[in-house]
């Protein structure tokens, strides 16, 4: 069904943050403020109450030898003295209660600036999760639907929830324009089918005639099975709602053995891999590999390898390897795209399909939560993994 075997193109995660967030930013600026603030007004009632008196009185006796002027050095000394204990106990008493109140300032910073960013993350989440889904129309379906005051924040969330309704409608047009022009041609090819088929088995028929009534049913044969791929291209996009317990290995070998291979040797090696989900579409999934396999190989000793096996984590796991032409790694992104062949070539041929086998494999996997890489093969062909989440247990009560 499709031009080239397989490519792992996945989507990019969002980075997580790192280093100080904004809630931590803005509570160390407020606390910061609010210390710098409190030790200023420390220091200016430090300096105010610090300034001595100049007009205080001098009342001690003369000292030795009657000099007057000793006696006025000695009392503005002591009223220097006088004014030092208390300053010192205003600093140090004064300094703790700053810290104290920073302290408190700083808490009630820290949880005033999570209150005020409470819908930055609501909105995050919201992203992420639309981001993190599996196929890129997943998820948007759900809105962040802030509520609260008509503040910056909130147009901004509505704005994104506008966004999100203008990209679901264009994935859902999308979806319906495929599925509703696929069913729509399918009636006039069966036609046409039928048409041939009565003109080429006619006896008195000539020859050149029946050959190109051959041809001409070649040619719809061909336009079917583009026709079927993108009806089940545009149902493999949709989520899986009904499931069931799936072994890959009973797949892999049912394919495997019912699958033309010509000269073309294909080995099996089956092993448990569970999984939940739709039986006739992980079929199509195995199908589309193992055919992508065989018709792009070697002439002469070509094989294909196709097995199964649980992951280190309980996915189930699908790995099929492939001898063939040389795949340039720049290449191998592009081969997952509807109509895509290897080299850009468009053109549908017999020999190489329709070219939406691999975008099934990817719809297929992503529809069932997992996912699709491709490695090229160092001396031609590629390797291409599937992995799906394990089966889901059922706990009965």
């Amino acid at each position: 069904m499709t031009g080239h075997p397989w490519s792992g193109w996945r989507a990019p995660r969002l980075p997580r943050p790192s280093g100080l967030t904004i809630r931590a930013r803005l509570t160390l600026v407020y606390g910061g403020l609010f210390l710098a603030a409190g030790a200023a007004l420390l220091g200016v009632t430090y300096v105010l109450v610090y300034q001595p008196s100049h007009h205080q009185v001098t009342t001690s006796a003369p000292g030795p030898g009657g000099a007057r002027h000793d006696d006025q050095k000695i009392t503005r000394s002591v009223d220097v003295v006088s004014r030092a204990d208390p300053l010192t106990t205003l600093l140090a008493q004064g300094g703790i209660a700053l810290a104290g109140v920073g302290g408190v300032a700083m808490a009630l910073g820290w949880l005033i600036a999570g209150r005020l960013l409470q819908p930055l993350h609501q909105m995050t989440g919201t992203v992420r999760r639309i981001a993190d889904a599996p196929a890129a129309d997943r998820g948007l379906h759900e809105r962040i639907a802030l509520e609260g005051p008509n503040d910056e924040v909130k147009r901004l969330a509505d704005t994104f929830d506008l966004m999100l309704d203008r990209f679901d409608q264009a994935f859902d047009g999308q979806r319906r324009f495929i599925a509703n022009a696929s069913h729509e041609l399918r009636t006039p090819l069966a036609l046409n089918q039928a048409l041939l088929e009565v003109v080429v088995f006619r006896r008195t028929v000539p020859e050149e005639i029946r050959q190109m009534g051959e041809t001409l049913m070649e040619i719809n044969s061909r336009h079917e099975q583009l026709i079927d791929g993108l009806l089940l291209l545009a149902r493999s996009e949709n989520e899986i709602l009904e499931r069931s317990f799936v072994d890959l290995a009973d797949i892999v070998e049912h394919v495997a053995a019912r699958t033309p291979a010509g000269t073309v040797k294909v080995t099996v090696e089956p092993a448990e891999a569970t999984t939940s989900g739709n039986p006739v579409l992980l079929e199509r999934l195995v199908q589309n590999l193992v055919e992508n396999g065989v018709r792009h190989n070697v002439d002469e000793g070509g094989w294909v390898r196709v097995s199964s096996r649980t992951g280190p984590d309980g996915s189930a796991v699908v790995e099929v390897a492939n001898t063939g032409p040389v795949v340039p790694p720049y290449e191998v992104p592009t081969l997952f795209e509807p109509f895509r062949r290897l080299g850009g070539q468009r053109v549908a041929t017999a020999s190489h399909g329709a070219g939406l086998g691999l975008s099934i494999v990817r719809a297929v996997a992503r529809a069932h939560g997992g996912g699709v890489s491709a490695e090229p093969r160092e001396n031609g062909g590629l390797t291409v993994t599937v992995t799906l989440p394990p089966a889901v247990t059922v706990k009965r009560s």
